[in-house]
């Protein structure tokens, strides 16, 4: 790809990431489209947390986890289901998954994501700064709360990576947590409150502003499924749709969950799969925290936003296929309530909202981000897991610059897909 000039650009996905990378793009004077069969932003993007957390170094698959599986599956109330009919199609994910999480793999991978994640917060403010939504970025801190010191201790790991990566911390014992978030359950002993973390208020809000932007400045939307590519030699020339031919010089593979096939076809079969996560929001609480909170045993994350409380986690392992099992939702109101025992007993039902997303997962908990094996000129950009709204804005810069011919901003060696 040569390393000037003003070029088409295809970003496919219209995600949180492909959002991010599109408006980056057109900083540098490219003509962008963005492609997807739905409205931008109603992905996994649309029903996360909301969480713009820099400190979200921490691999899904550490030493010892898949010892927690077994009590997890088994209860109704835990951070994990599996739908047995979909074990065989993704037990080779989880072989993965398992010798992804040895202490030297580990500690590599939490240094891989400081850099991604790490510098999240300013450069969202910037991009929403043009968008005119900068209203909609908090930088309030995350608050880990646990209810004993023995399962604080089960996740010394993830505090020993975040505090090796330079994330300060400050910690607080029940009387202070008390006074930091009166709504909080007494059940709490012990909180960690991450400073630098943020949020926004209504993510779904945040990547309409940007698209909005987009399309002011010339950003076209396109309403198709990408299908494949078009190439003369390894020079890319169009991508193909449901739709028709879409001519281009240069492509992004931003399709989240969507994104196997698509890097199948250019030559890299990647260990994609999909976590489904689920969210539960009640409109005009009894009572809110002032800022994201996370439950350090249930594994979910209580967010305040413009629309109500959202109770967002959950991991449900069944596929793109599969119709949601809401009853995955009204887990997470039942923690909700314990965590916030101001919530009332009972909700009118047109109060509550569930929704289920597809979370774009690989079993190192790092994304795909860097060049096909095909091209150059189709650069990937997948596979964020449980930090896609976090690692958006660098992911978008990174591409930006290696569409230009710019070094990366940081190490993306281990991001490559030919990891595998």
């Amino acid at each position: 790809m040569a390393a000037a000039g003003r070029r088409r650009i295809g970003v496919i996905g219209a995600g949180m990431v492909g959002v991010c990378t599109a408006s980056w793009l057109q900083r540098d004077g490219h003509h962008v489209f963005l492609i997807d069969p739905d409205n931008p932003g109603e992905g996994a993007s649309f029903g996360n947390a909301g969480c713009f957390n820099g400190s979200s170094v921490t691999p899904v698959a550490t030493p010892g986890v898949i010892r927690n599986v077994p009590k997890w599956l088994m209860d109704p109330l835990g951070p994990l289901s599996l739908r047995w009919s979909y074990l065989p199609s993704i037990l080779p994910y989880l072989v993965r998954f398992v010798r992804a999480g040895t202490p030297e793999k580990v500690h590599a991978q939490a240094r891989a994501l400081r850099p991604l994640l790490g510098p999240t917060v300013p450069l969202v403010r910037e991009l929403a700064r043009e968008a005119g939504a900068e209203e909609l970025i908090q930088q309030r801190g995350h608050l880990y709360v646990y209810r004993s010191e023995e399962s604080l201790a089960k996740d010394g790991l993830a505090w020993q990576l975040r505090r090796e990566n330079g994330v300060e911390v400050d910690e607080f014992d029940a009387d202070e947590l008390r006074q930091l978030e009166p709504t909080l359950s007494r059940d709490y002993v012990r909180g960690l409150l991450v400073r630098e973390n943020g949020h926004t208020s209504n993510p779904f809000g945040l990547i309409s502003r940007l698209v909005e932007r987009f399309r002011d400045q010339g950003g076209e939307l396109v309403r198709a499924r990408a299908l494949g590519f078009q190439f003369e030699g390894r020079r890319l020339i169009a991508i193909q749709t449901d739709t028709g031919i879409l001519r281009v010089d240069a492509a992004v593979v931003c399709a989240g969950a969507h994104s196997k096939p698509l890097a199948a076809a250019l030559g890299n079969r990647v260990p994609l799969e999909t976590e489904r996560g689920y969210h539960l929001m009640i409109r005009d609480p009894e009572v809110a925290p002032r800022i994201p909170i996370a439950d350090g045993d249930g594994k979910f994350v209580a967010t305040p936003m413009e629309l109500g409380l959202r109770f967002a986690g959950t991991v449900e392992l069944a596929g793109l296929q599969a119709p949601p099992n809401w009853q995955r939702a009204r887990i997470l109101l039942e923690q909700g309530r314990r965590m916030l025992p101001g919530l009332a007993r009972e909700h009118a039902e047109e109060r509550i909202s569930v929704w289920m997303g597809h979370r774009p997962s690989m079993p190192d908990s790092l994304p795909v981000i860097g060049p096909s094996r095909t091209s150059p000129d189709v650069i990937y950009a997948f596979g964020h897991g449980h930090v896609g709204m976090t690692a958006a804005p660098m992911t978008g810069k990174i591409v930006a610059d290696l569409v230009a011919g710019r070094p990366a901003p940081i190490d993306i060696a281990p991001f490559a897909a030919g990891r595998f």
